[in-house]
């Protein structure tokens, strides 16, 4: 995918004066980068010292080592999968190498390659991933369970490998941000794993090719930061890897002014990022698990090196902690909102542990459970040895700056975020809230007054999910579109107005009218917005708890329209539709369940399944994957008169 000239356009009409003259500013630097690279400065003396203590690593769960131990072994064979795509090649990559498209980024001055058009350097995702170096992270993991050298070995072949493929600002590896301080994450991880092992020292802070790399990555993070309408979570991740390293490789003359710089973006951006309900303003769930990820992460390495942080950063990962704590189902599964893309922070477990409910563990050792949070009976890796570094929040000797919820929250009315429950385990997530974060709303969908519902955490009326970012337009437009979303779309068109693959430039403005979540026997929720012109869409929620029905009613105030009207199921849900009834089935750990769907009879019914041209009728578990669902759309027209309404009774 190639930007048009048209899209350059509507891109700097999202700008302030700021972020211009700004990036005015990085293009100057980035063109005097090109024949100007300084020498890293001569190191002598350095040592690494932010290890972890001894015993954190007998600490791990006999059942998460041995997860991590099954993944590592997978690895030294040189299996993997980056978003859907098996590799095999691992044992020694080709770090420009994309196996989805058979296509190899170009080399050359890093500024200059065309990484957005997948015609000449693959698909970028497939070749940034393996680079953020999180299974190296995974072998050192490996290695410090099990003190077997093979690991080390290994990790230590593949980072000399790709340092000596990447020099600074030579090839696809230099370009974004994120990358670099994912990476540096990974490297201070990566050392610290490997402490016990011989080579370590003369692998990182002996070797003068590992200290290039180390300094050049700070430098570029400290002159490119992500800037205005683009801090959204690149930002984070740059000032959490600059950080990180700046507190862990603390070895350069820079060193002290990286770190304060970072910590104070760090803390500035955070909270910038953060809804004062604890949710991420990107209200794109993963985003805000990578959010607190690299947070948490970020925290530790401030306490592991005594670095004083501000109290507000605390206090920010607390509320997001307890956000995560009450938005999820019964089974621990987040809401599926906005944009995913399987990011990570830090990996340090196996295939098969819980993200959310790692992250919630984590949440416990570091903040305290509150009475409400619901039960985490997995375990992991990366808890024991996070929470080996970090100091516990109780142990600073000073009552927290803010009130903890006494109750479970499910109203977040910043976010415009509300969950109604009701009786065996049926979960909905009513969306209220803002378009999206900063003025290109980057990981949004059109998915204003959308609704998420479960039963005991199966998708029955699901998020579709994201599937692809780059190189695919046709697909990336379709899982943010306004038909892509349980919602009601008006004439064929969006509710927010597209300008590229990561760019709004018109958002729908939604308000929530009402919200009584704990109603007594019927929890409701009412909002509207105006992303159609000339006409406002409400819709009101209603979930009866003795009838374990839910009831949804939208109404078109405005001249008459054409109307679509979509409910997409599960993958696990099939579906027999008659006339405008739809029986729903499906099964839950070996046993049969169903519900029945009464649709708008209005409206004229159809089912789509896997229809690609144009995409209709599919849910996309993780990034560059998807899978044929039921999408049941209804057609016809909205002239004022009535409202159209939805009713889904689950049986038992």
């Amino acid at each position: 995918m190639t930007m048009s000239a048209g899209w350059y356009l509507r891109r700097l009409s999202r700008m302030g004066p700021r972020e211009v003259a700004g990036r005015a500013g990085d293009t100057v630097r980035r063109r005097r980068w090109r024949s100007a690279q300084p020498d890293c400065p001569t190191v002598s003396g350095a040592r690494f010292t932010a290890v972890l203590l001894a015993g954190t690593v007998a600490a791990v769960p006999p059942d998460a080592a041995k997860r991590l131990v099954a993944e590592a072994d997978l690895l030294m064979a040189g299996h993997a999968e980056f978003f859907g795509v098996a590799r095999d090649d691992l044992t020694d990559p080709d770090w420009s190498y994309d196996p989805k498209t058979g296509r190899r980024a170009p080399s050359g001055y890093a500024f200059d390659v065309p990484y957005r058009n997948e015609s000449v350097a693959g698909d970028i995702k497939q070749i940034w991933e393996p680079s953020r170096h999180q299974y190296l992270t995974v072998l050192a993991a490996a290695y410090a369970v099990t003190g077997d050298e093979r690991y080390a070995e290994r990790v230590a072949k593949h980072l000399r490998s790709w340092w000596a493929a990447n020099p600074p600002l030579r090839g696809v590896h230099w370009i974004s941000g994120i990358e670099l301080g994912i990476r540096l994450l990974s490297w201070v991880w990566i050392r610290r794993l490997l402490d016990g092992w011989p080579g370590a020292a003369e692998l990182f802070e002996d070797n003068p090719v590992a200290l290039n790399q180390i300094w050049h990555h700070q430098r570029w993070l400290a002159a490119f930061p992500s800037r205005g309408s683009s801090a959204n979570n690149h930002v984070i991740a740059e000032t959490a890897g600059q950080f990180a390293a700046a507190c862990a490789f603390n070895w350069f003359p820079s060193s002290a002014r990286w770190r304060s710089d970072a910590l104070r973006s760090l803390e500035r951006q955070l909270r910038a990022n953060t809804f004062d309900s604890g949710l991420n303003r990107e209200l794109a769930t993963e985003y805000h698990g990578l959010v607190l990820e690299l947070g948490l992460a970020a925290l530790a390495e401030a306490d592991a090196a005594n670095v004083q942080v501000p109290e507000s950063l605390r206090l920010v990962l607390l509320r997001m902690t307890d956000a995560l704590a009450a938005v999820v189902d019964n089974r621990l599964r987040p809401p599926r909102q906005g944009d995913a893309d399987d990011g990570h922070g830090l990996i340090l477990d196996g295939a098969g542990t819980d993200r959310w409910a790692s992250l919630l563990a984590t949440g416990d050792a570091v903040f305290g459970r509150l009475e409400w949070w619901p039960a985490v009976t997995g375990t992991d890796v990366r808890t024991p040895l996070l929470a080996a570094l970090i100091r516990p929040y109780s142990d600073k000797g000073t009552a927290p700056a803010v009130t903890r919820p006494a109750s479970r929250p499910a109203h977040f009315a910043d976010a415009g975020l509300t969950i109604l429950r009701g009786p065996g385990e049926i979960w909905c997530r009513c969306d209220g809230g803002p378009h999206g974060f900063l003025s290109i709303a980057a990981h949004a969908h059109a998915d204003a007054l959308s609704v998420e519902v479960r039963h005991d955490g199966v998708d029955v009326l699901a998020d579709p999910g994201t599937y692809c970012y780059h190189g695919q337009p046709e697909w990336r437009q379709y899982f943010r579109s306004t038909l892509g979303h349980n919602t009601l779309r008006l004439d064929g068109s969006d509710q927010s107005v597209s300008g590229g693959p990561f760019l709004w430039t018109r958002h729908a403005r939604t308000r929530v009218l009402a919200a009584d979540p704990s109603g007594e026997g019927v929890a409701r929720w009412c909002a509207e917005h105006d992303g159609y012109q000339r006409s406002v869409h409400r819709r009101q929620v209603e979930l009866t708890a003795a009838s374990q029905e839910l009831r949804v009613v939208d109404e078109v105030r405005g001249p008459r329209r054409a109307v679509h009207l979509a409910f997409h199921l599960g993958p696990a849900i099939a579906a027999d539709l008659a006339d405008n009834r739809a029986v729903l089935t499906w099964t839950r750990d070996g046993e049969d369940r169903s519900a029945v769907l009464d649709l708008p009879g209005q409206l004229s019914w159809r089912a789509h399944r896997g229809e690609s041209d144009p995409p209709l009728g599919w849910y996309s578990a993780g990034f560059g994957r998807k899978e044929p669902t039921t999408t049941l759309v209804g057609t016809g027209f909205a002239d004022g008169a009535e409202g159209f309404t939805t009713v889904l009774r689950f049986r038992g």
